[in-house]
């Protein structure tokens, strides 16, 4: 009888604090950011307040936000999703902030530029032409022109302009969306990036627009701030895509953006216990810790018995091989994603033994701020 007792002894260890710089998280478990757009012309309102701190409430110790929008014209192809600039929407997030500390969470937002996965002609500004490395989509077409070095300086001073206003609104800190083939991103891969300037060539440089985005937000936030990236070998619409090959490759990458300031890491798998380089066990998020020694997030599937991508049940390794894994230091945070939609108490009723209340993610979880 003592093995369920085992497991939820296990279980605990996502919920002890975690502490960088000066920021404690009262438990492990992260609110993965997901695009929700249920903030009319870009302001959060008082619903999606309540949205976040419910997590907060639930035993979510740090909640990362949907993405949020810096101040360019082609940011965003979703008039809905939430801006980080006006003094209307910032007003809104000071209250999602105040909201989180209140029921003890931590919040970061996550800021974001949707680069050429924006179409052309989307609202709200339908004629601003959408920019990328070298005005290609994911698929390597042609679709616009090669952002000029004039255009890279400027939204390099929007996300630290937005950077800023986070932390004057309150954020504890701030991440960087630098995956799945959002801006940033499409600067790291090389089907991306055909650039023959400083911006493009091996994995280092097309790295160096990254890596300035870092370091001017971290002159605008100073030293303590945390700052984080999201990263993902794979992009939407291509679940084969890596950026690195090797970890070596990897470790390149990372170097350049250690040493730029970043000090978390989010890895972002579709399945968090899925080996990531032939001849080791280790996922992303554990190489990603070995190779840096910072502060990892690992996402992917957690709490989750089927994958709707897949169209059908599945099976995982479920919450003792994560616990096993954070125990193992392989990473020191995890990020839940549908299952928190599903239910905003998933993490008090995973520590409380209480999985027969679990409300499973749907497809009509999206669609309202339950």
């Amino acid at each position: 009888m003592s093995h369920p007792q085992n497991n939820n002894h296990s279980i605990q260890a996502l919920f002890q604090p975690y502490t960088i710089h000066q920021l404690t998280l009262p438990t492990r478990i992260v609110m993965s950011p997901m695009a929700r757009a249920f903030s009319p012309e870009g302001v959060p309102g008082p619903d999606v307040a309540a949205y976040y701190r419910r997590r907060a409430e639930n035993g979510v110790g740090l909640v990362i936000t949907e993405g949020a929008l810096i101040d360019h014209p082609s940011a965003t192809s979703e008039p809905r999703l939430p801006k980080l600039y006006g003094e209307e929407a910032l007003n809104g997030w000071a209250e999602v902030v105040r909201q989180v500390h209140e029921a003890g969470g931590k919040i970061f937002p996550q800021i974001v530029h949707m680069g050429m996965i924006r179409p052309n002609g989307s609202q709200p500004n339908p004629e601003a032409l959408s920019i990328g490395p070298s005005g290609l989509d994911l698929e390597g077409n042609k679709a616009g022109e090669p952002m000029t070095t004039e255009e890279i300086a400027d939204v390099i001073q929007a996300y630290a302009a937005a950077a800023l206003h986070a932390k004057e609104a309150g954020f504890d800190g701030i991440e960087l969306h630098g995956a799945h083939g959002f801006l940033i991103d499409q600067f790291l891969w090389v089907k991306t990036n055909q650039r023959t300037d400083r911006y493009g060539g091996d994995l280092v440089k097309r790295a160096q627009f990254a890596a300035q985005i870092v370091e001017a937000v971290r002159a605008a936030v100073g030293p303590d701030y945390p700052v984080a990236m999201r990263l993902s070998q794979w992009k939407m619409g291509d679940y084969t895509a890596r950026l690195a090959d090797t970890p070596d490759q990897l470790k390149e990458l990372l170097n350049v953006l250690v040493n730029a300031g970043v000090d978390i890491f989010h890895c972002s798998v579709r399945h968090f216990w899925e080996p990531e380089f032939a001849g080791s066990d280790l996922s992303f998020a554990g190489w990603v810790k070995k190779l840096t020694g910072k502060t990892t997030i690992t996402v992917g599937s957690v709490g989750m018995d089927s994958d709707p991508a897949e169209g059908e049940g599945r099976a995982h390794p479920g919450l003792e091989g994560l616990v096993e894994r954070l125990n193992d230091n392989e990473f020191d945070l995890v990020a839940v994603g549908r299952a928190l939609l599903g239910d905003p108490a998933w993490a008090v009723k995973i520590r409380d033994g209480r999985v027969s209340e679990l409300q499973a993610f749907t497809p009509e979880s999206v669609a309202a701020l339950s």
